[in-house]
């Protein structure tokens, strides 16, 4: 058997042993607060023996866990989540999850403007105490009606940091809840002791200071939530796609049924502005039907009878039977939901960088946040300076931001290139992706319409009915591309095939059988010279003008040459202005084939690609790309069929048409559903516009850090008699996780320019 069956065995048949241990899931988890959040829950889970591998995404709140069935299951990862301090839930709980979000985003409203409405009056009571403007004496009414008014707002705004803070010490972790409720803990503390004298200075009073440091922390946490949703909307979109019912054919009768009763092989009906339920192929009946969900194709195209149909797009013109043949989780739909899901809880490289940092941020900064206090005090004896300074460190050192730098930029930047048509299934392909310098192009199906035709039948020493009867009907039993056009070709000339005994395939050569007591043999001219098969030097010297354009098939039979077959498959709409556009980006372009050296050349040409790797092999196009790689190069390759599959699962980027096999797929980085070779310019572009998106947000998050810590030290203090106050830095808090949203935001609007 051919090496390259053996590689689509291992891979199909290797999947399947694996998965009878190996198990991936999605699960939400509530209650992650910060970026040291999802580490502790990705620690938590990587300690539960049987988990394989763990990625959590802040910005969506979900995790995705690959273990062993064997060894463990859903319910002790689901414990040991719990076990970290936080809450999980199913895919089929997202919906109530989804309101229970929406109350807390009102709930949340309610207690920042509850917080920052008596933070001002309080404030402008404290501001004509310092200017004498009210008494102040050893015991004073104010600070006691101060603390009246404080005292019960601050408990109802502050109660879910404080409760979070306790049960992240509970679960020893260390995360920003813990600053937070230190942070806002000291300032009412202190407040409580200055108002009841336990101070040596009456004048320790933080009312003010700690309603409105909480209600900022609270509105921070409200952006930041909301923003959060926002990122993962085109997700939410392609879920909201799949209608819950199905009109199903029964007794020759329309009935509507609940869309988890269809099964494949059912008949189905759907009138126009109907959504198409399930995957399946028209029976009866003609129409436009609106793909864009897939394609990211405006322009509705037409399908008839045999024609598929993909669940979640849109009938628009006319009533269309069909029988389904995927449904539930096989769809096409269903399977972009969990690529994209799985992608975008995927981290690139670059993540590890601030993961490392968040990791060590906090025991740092709560380190720096006591020793400029002690150093404050020491030097100008002011506990009211000092605690301040110990406040603003606790509270503006917020890692969220570089947490959420590159989350949200990958859930936002992958969700926009999938409503493009461009799946890209791992985050590690953004960040190799900007670095290419080389795209590998298969012809067939990818840079060609994947469609040959014969063109021209030209015989020697036969006839043209009889050249094409023999060699449709020993390619019948071929899948090869070239051998459906020979057969197209001898079923359109009136002949009816005839039955083919002994057939034999020889990868990347021919085919070979026995028709009646005829020995037949079609391929490449090399194989019918292995056979001892020849034609005159004049005849091969004619078909020159032909192979220019055309690849040839020759034909044997007997021992004797009878002609050969011009066979042409005409390049894809798009295919010139692609390579263009890959070559204007720096790209170096080459083109791999089957073919013969001069049918690829004239491709080749056609197309702008100045390198050719032709008469190649099915299994050495992996070998040839790993020549290149050899040699430095970082290549993506671009195919389609099932004997690519082996090349893009070598390339540094797998690029695979949608419309291929499902082993192409499955083994692309990135998939291409509009099987249109432009998308692979588009696919870098987003690739590149992403990463860079993630490389500004952390410049921005580092940045922020770097330049506020030292101001809340008392840096600003040193040089100048102003001061970093603490509602200062809640509101910077706040400001930092939001513009780092939002720069991810402004991908969904990202159109990549050709």
């Amino acid at each position: 058997m051919n090496p390259i069956y053996y590689a689509v065995i291992i891979i199909i048949d290797g999947r399947k042993i694996m998965e009878q241990y190996m198990k991936k899931i999605n699960i939400g988890i509530s209650g992650m607060t910060c970026a040291k959040c999802a580490l502790n829950v990705e620690k938590g889970l990587n300690s539960l023996r049987g988990v394989e591998k763990v990625s959590v995404n802040l910005a969506d709140e979900s995790a995705a866990i690959v273990y062993d069935n064997s060894i463990t299951n859903k319910t002790n990862i689901n414990d040991a989540v719990r076990k970290a301090g936080y809450r999980p839930f199913e895919p089929e709980e997202e919906a109530s999850e989804e309101e229970n979000r929406k109350r807390e985003l009102k709930n949340k409203v309610i207690r920042f403007s509850l917080g920052f409405a008596l933070a001002g009056p309080i404030m402008l009571i404290m501001y004509l105490m310092k200017l004498d403007l009210v008494m102040i004496s050893r015991v004073n009414i104010f600070h006691y009606i101060l603390f009246g008014l404080a005292t019960p707002v601050f408990i109802y705004i502050s109660a879910p940091i404080f409760s979070s803070g306790f049960r992240s010490l509970r679960n020893r972790s260390l995360n920003m809840e813990v600053m937070y409720s230190m942070g806002i803990g000291i300032a009412y503390v202190s407040s409580v002791l200055g108002t009841f004298d336990l101070f040596l200075n009456e004048n320790f009073i933080f009312y003010d200071t700690s309603l409105m440091l909480a209600s900022f922390l609270i509105l921070g946490k409200f952006l930041e939530a909301r923003a959060k949703g926002r990122t993962s909307r085109s997700i939410k979109k392609l879920m909201g796609l799949r209608p819950d019912s199905a009109n199903i054919i029964v007794d020759g009768k329309v009935k509507t049924v609940p869309l988890d009763i269809v099964n494949p092989g059912d008949i189905l009906e759907i009138r126009p502005g109907d959504r198409v339920p399930v995957d399946g192929k028209i029976t009866k009946g003609e129409g436009l039907v609106d793909e864009s969900m897939i394609t990211g194709e405006p322009i509705s195209v037409r399908r008839t009878i045999g024609d598929s149909l993909i669940g979640g797009t849109i009938n628009k013109n006319s009533i269309l039977r069909f029988k389904a043949t995927k449904v539930g989780n096989d769809t096409v739909l269903s399977r972009i939901i969990a690529l994209v899901k799985e992608a975008q809880g995927s981290k690139p490289p670059v993540q590890r960088l601030a993961d490392r940092v968040v990791a060590y941020f906090i025991p740092v900064i709560l380190a720096i946040a006591i020793l400029s206090s002690i150093a404050w005090y020491t030097y100008d004896g002011s506990l009211i300076f000092s605690t301040t300074v110990l406040i603003s460190v606790l509270v503006v050192a917020c890692p969220c931001a570089l947490g959420l730098a590159t989350p949200t930029a990958v859930t936002v930047g992958i969700g926009r290139a999938a409503q493009l048509g461009i799946l890209i299934k791992r985050g590690e392909i953004l960040e190799v992706a900007p670095n290419l310098d080389t795209v590998v192009f298969d012809k067939t199906g990818t840079l060609t319409q994947g469609h040959p035709k014969v063109i021209k039948v030209i015989p020697y020493g036969t006839r043209k009915k009889d050249l094409l009867l023999y060699a449709g009907s020993l390619e019948k039993n071929s899948n090869h591309p070239l051998a459906e056009a020979v057969v197209k070709a001898a079923e359109k000339s009136g002949h009816k095939l005839l039955d083919v005994h002994n057939f034999n395939s020889i990868e990347g050569k021919g085919v070979e059988g026995q028709i009646g007591n005829k020995n037949v043999i079609v391929g490449k001219l090399g194989f019918l010279n292995e056979k001892g098969l020849t034609a005159e030097k004049e005849y091969l010297d004619g078909l020159g003008n032909e192979s220019s354009q055309s690849t040839i098939v020759f034909v044997g039979m007997n021992n004797r040459f009878i002609g050969a077959l011009a066979i042409r498959d005409k390049e894809k709409e798009n295919s010139h202005q692609a390579v263009k556009t890959l070559k204007d980006m720096g790209l170096e372009v080459i083109m791999i084939t089957g073919d013969s050296q001069q049918t690829a050349e004239n491709i080749a040409e056609i197309l702008g690609i100045e390198k050719v790797i032709a008469g190649v092999l099915p299994e050495e196009k992996a070998k040839e790309v790993k020549k290149l790689q050899a040699e430095g190069k970082k290549v993506a390759f671009v195919g389609d069929g099932i004997n690519d599959a082996p090349a893009l699962a070598q390339a540094d980027v797998g690029i695979a048409i949608g419309g291929g096999t499902d082993v192409a797929v499955e083994s692309g980085g990135i998939v291409l559903m509009k099987d249109d070779p432009i998308d692979v310019a588009r696919s870098l572009l987003i690739s590149k516009k992403v990463m860079g998106r993630i490389k500004q947000n952390l410049f921005w998050a580092f940045a922020y850090n770097s330049a506020l810590v030292p101001l809340a030290a008392g840096g600003l203090t040193i040089f100048t008699d102003l001061t970093f106050p603490p509602e200062l830095a809640g509101g910077a808090m706040a400001l930092s996780s939001v513009t780092v949203i939002s720069l991810s935001l402004m991908l969904k609007k990202y159109e990549p320019k050709l």
